[in-house]
Protein backbone atom coordinates (compact mmCIF):
# COMPACT_ATOMS: atom_id res chain seq x y z
CA UNK A 1 0.00 0.00 0.00
CA UNK A 2 2.55 3.02 0.76
CA UNK A 3 4.54 1.75 -2.44
CA UNK A 4 1.31 2.12 -4.65
CA UNK A 5 0.64 5.93 -2.32
CA UNK A 6 4.71 6.51 -3.13
CA UNK A 7 4.05 5.63 -6.80
CA UNK A 8 0.90 8.11 -6.96
CA UNK A 9 2.37 11.01 -5.36
CA UNK A 10 5.70 10.25 -7.41
CA UNK A 11 3.37 10.38 -10.89
CA UNK A 12 1.76 13.74 -9.75
CA UNK A 13 4.55 15.42 -8.86
CA UNK A 14 6.42 14.95 -12.25
CA UNK A 15 2.72 15.62 -13.73
CA UNK A 16 2.82 19.16 -11.78
CA UNK A 17 6.44 19.45 -12.98
CA UNK A 18 5.68 19.02 -16.47
CA UNK A 19 2.57 21.07 -16.55
CA UNK A 20 4.46 23.95 -14.69
CA UNK A 21 7.51 23.82 -17.00
CA UNK A 22 4.75 24.17 -19.91
CA UNK A 23 3.28 27.03 -18.33
CA UNK A 24 6.39 28.73 -17.90
CA UNK A 25 7.35 28.25 -21.50
CA UNK A 26 3.94 29.58 -22.85
CA UNK A 27 4.31 32.45 -20.61
CA UNK A 28 7.97 33.31 -22.40
CA UNK A 29 6.40 32.88 -25.89
CA UNK A 30 3.74 35.13 -25.28
CA UNK A 31 5.71 37.52 -23.71
CA UNK A 32 8.05 37.73 -26.80
CA UNK A 33 5.22 37.91 -29.13
CA UNK A 34 4.33 41.03 -27.12
CA UNK A 35 7.59 42.76 -27.91
CA UNK A 36 7.94 41.31 -31.38
CA UNK A 37 4.70 43.46 -32.28
CA UNK A 38 5.73 46.22 -30.22
CA UNK A 39 8.80 46.53 -32.18
CA UNK A 40 6.86 47.45 -35.28
CA UNK A 41 5.75 50.65 -33.67
CA UNK A 42 9.18 51.68 -32.86
CA UNK A 43 11.24 50.77 -36.03
CA UNK A 44 11.51 53.80 -38.86
CA UNK A 45 10.91 51.56 -41.59
CA UNK A 46 8.03 49.89 -39.98
CA UNK A 47 4.95 48.44 -42.52
CA UNK A 48 2.85 48.06 -39.84
CA UNK A 49 0.72 51.16 -37.73
CA UNK A 50 0.11 50.08 -33.64
CA UNK A 51 -3.42 49.39 -34.85
CA UNK A 52 -2.30 47.05 -37.99
CA UNK A 53 -0.49 44.66 -35.26
CA UNK A 54 -4.09 43.94 -33.99
CA UNK A 55 -4.11 41.32 -37.07
CA UNK A 56 -0.48 39.84 -36.51
CA UNK A 57 -1.64 36.81 -35.58
CA UNK A 58 0.35 33.32 -34.19
CA UNK A 59 -0.25 29.56 -33.77
CA UNK A 60 -0.99 28.98 -30.20
CA UNK A 61 2.71 27.82 -28.46
CA UNK A 62 3.71 24.05 -28.80
CA UNK A 63 7.05 23.18 -27.02
CA UNK A 64 7.13 20.20 -29.62
CA UNK A 65 8.40 22.55 -31.78
CA UNK A 66 11.18 24.06 -29.38
CA UNK A 67 14.22 21.67 -30.95
CA UNK A 68 18.16 20.88 -29.87
CA UNK A 69 20.09 20.74 -33.55
CA UNK A 70 24.05 19.97 -33.53
CA UNK A 71 25.68 22.58 -35.49
CA UNK A 72 28.57 22.13 -38.06
CA UNK A 73 30.16 25.08 -39.08
CA UNK A 74 31.33 25.79 -42.26
CA UNK A 75 34.42 28.01 -42.44
CA UNK A 76 35.34 27.00 -46.46
CA UNK A 77 31.72 28.47 -47.42
CA UNK A 78 31.91 30.48 -50.15
CA UNK A 79 30.22 33.81 -50.36
CA UNK A 80 27.28 34.04 -52.58
CA UNK A 81 24.62 36.50 -54.04
CA UNK A 82 20.96 35.57 -52.19
CA UNK A 83 17.79 36.77 -53.93
CA UNK A 84 15.12 38.64 -52.18
CA UNK A 85 11.73 39.11 -53.29
CA UNK A 86 12.27 42.69 -55.00
CA UNK A 87 14.54 41.26 -57.43
CA UNK A 88 17.72 42.82 -55.44
CA UNK A 89 20.55 40.82 -54.27
CA UNK A 90 22.42 40.40 -50.69
CA UNK A 91 25.76 39.06 -50.02
CA UNK A 92 25.75 36.15 -47.38
CA UNK A 93 27.98 33.01 -46.52
CA UNK A 94 26.74 29.53 -44.92
CA UNK A 95 27.80 29.77 -41.43
CA UNK A 96 27.01 26.47 -40.57
CA UNK A 97 24.16 23.68 -40.85
CA UNK A 98 21.59 22.54 -38.48
CA UNK A 99 20.88 18.78 -37.73
CA UNK A 100 17.68 17.88 -35.96
CA UNK A 101 14.81 15.52 -35.81
CA UNK A 102 11.38 15.73 -35.81
CA UNK A 103 8.97 13.08 -34.84
CA UNK A 104 11.41 10.29 -36.29
CA UNK A 105 12.33 12.13 -39.31
CA UNK A 106 15.45 13.88 -40.00
CA UNK A 107 16.28 17.07 -41.44
CA UNK A 108 19.50 19.68 -42.36
CA UNK A 109 18.64 23.59 -42.59
CA UNK A 110 21.77 25.91 -42.98
CA UNK A 111 22.16 29.36 -41.17
CA UNK A 112 23.82 31.83 -42.96
CA UNK A 113 25.63 35.66 -42.47
CA UNK A 114 24.83 38.49 -44.06
CA UNK A 115 28.50 40.01 -44.61
CA UNK A 116 27.31 43.71 -45.06
CA UNK A 117 25.49 43.15 -41.86
CA UNK A 118 28.55 41.82 -39.77
CA UNK A 119 30.55 45.05 -40.79
CA UNK A 120 28.18 46.65 -38.08
CA UNK A 121 29.51 46.19 -35.13
CA UNK A 122 25.54 45.54 -33.48
CA UNK A 123 25.24 42.73 -35.84
CA UNK A 124 28.64 41.26 -36.28
CA UNK A 125 26.85 38.29 -34.39
CA UNK A 126 24.16 37.87 -35.87
CA UNK A 127 22.92 34.61 -37.74
CA UNK A 128 19.86 34.20 -40.34
CA UNK A 129 17.53 30.97 -40.29
CA UNK A 130 15.69 31.40 -43.50
CA UNK A 131 13.12 28.89 -44.35
CA UNK A 132 10.04 27.17 -46.13
CA UNK A 133 7.65 24.44 -45.07
CA UNK A 134 3.81 22.72 -46.09
CA UNK A 135 2.39 25.11 -44.04
CA UNK A 136 3.19 28.16 -46.99
CA UNK A 137 0.49 29.90 -49.03
CA UNK A 138 -2.26 28.15 -46.30
CA UNK A 139 -1.88 28.82 -42.86
CA UNK A 140 1.37 31.02 -43.28
CA UNK A 141 2.83 33.47 -45.74
CA UNK A 142 3.95 32.00 -48.93
CA UNK A 143 6.93 33.32 -48.94
CA UNK A 144 8.70 31.44 -45.76
CA UNK A 145 9.43 32.51 -42.75
CA UNK A 146 12.78 33.39 -40.61
CA UNK A 147 14.29 32.88 -37.42
CA UNK A 148 17.40 34.69 -35.62
CA UNK A 149 20.33 33.45 -33.76
CA UNK A 150 23.31 35.04 -32.50
CA UNK A 151 26.43 33.04 -32.29
CA UNK A 152 26.48 33.21 -28.80
CA UNK A 153 23.62 30.77 -29.01
CA UNK A 154 26.18 28.14 -29.97
CA UNK A 155 27.23 26.27 -27.18
CA UNK A 156 28.92 22.69 -27.06
CA UNK A 157 27.97 22.48 -31.25
CA UNK A 158 24.49 22.35 -30.37
CA UNK A 159 21.50 25.06 -30.90
CA UNK A 160 18.03 25.31 -30.27
CA UNK A 161 15.58 26.07 -32.87
CA UNK A 162 12.55 27.60 -31.54
CA UNK A 163 10.11 27.29 -34.40
CA UNK A 164 7.25 29.40 -32.15
CA UNK A 165 9.67 32.07 -32.64
CA UNK A 166 9.38 32.37 -36.61
CA UNK A 167 8.29 35.51 -37.91
CA UNK A 168 7.01 36.82 -41.37
CA UNK A 169 9.64 38.80 -43.45
CA UNK A 170 8.03 42.37 -44.34
CA UNK A 171 6.83 41.36 -47.39
CA UNK A 172 4.27 39.43 -45.59
CA UNK A 173 2.69 43.03 -44.70
CA UNK A 174 4.06 45.35 -47.63
CA UNK A 175 5.93 45.78 -50.93
CA UNK A 176 8.96 47.31 -51.12
CA UNK A 177 11.22 45.60 -48.54
CA UNK A 178 14.28 43.92 -49.65
CA UNK A 179 13.26 40.09 -48.62
CA UNK A 180 15.64 37.14 -48.68
CA UNK A 181 14.68 34.32 -50.53
CA UNK A 182 14.90 31.09 -48.78
CA UNK A 183 16.99 28.85 -50.22
CA UNK A 184 16.49 25.56 -51.73
CA UNK A 185 18.17 23.71 -49.16
CA UNK A 186 16.10 25.34 -46.79
CA UNK A 187 12.96 24.16 -48.45
CA UNK A 188 11.29 21.59 -45.60
CA UNK A 189 9.21 18.86 -47.25
CA UNK A 190 7.02 19.25 -43.55
CA UNK A 191 4.28 21.28 -42.46
CA UNK A 192 5.61 23.72 -39.10
CA UNK A 193 2.28 24.77 -37.56
CA UNK A 194 4.20 27.35 -35.08
CA UNK A 195 5.30 30.34 -34.78
CA UNK A 196 3.78 33.67 -37.27
CA UNK A 197 0.89 32.83 -39.37
CA UNK A 198 -0.27 34.62 -42.49
CA UNK A 199 -1.50 38.22 -41.87
CA UNK A 200 -4.72 38.60 -42.51
CA UNK A 201 -5.60 42.36 -42.15
CA UNK A 202 -9.28 41.49 -42.38
CA UNK A 203 -9.83 39.75 -38.64
CA UNK A 204 -13.18 38.04 -40.70
CA UNK A 205 -11.54 35.85 -42.87
CA UNK A 206 -9.38 34.14 -39.61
Amino acid sequence: MKYYIFILLFAQTTFSFSQSHTEIYDADIQKHRRAYKADFTDHPRSPLSAKDTAFVDFFAPDHSWLLTAKFTETPESKPFDLPTYSGQVRLYRQYGTLDFDHKGEHFTLSVYQNLTLMKDSAYKNYLFLPFTDLTNGETTYEGGRYIDFSISDIQNQQVKIDFNKCYNPYCAYSDGYNCPVPPAENRLKIAIPAGEKKFLKDHNSH
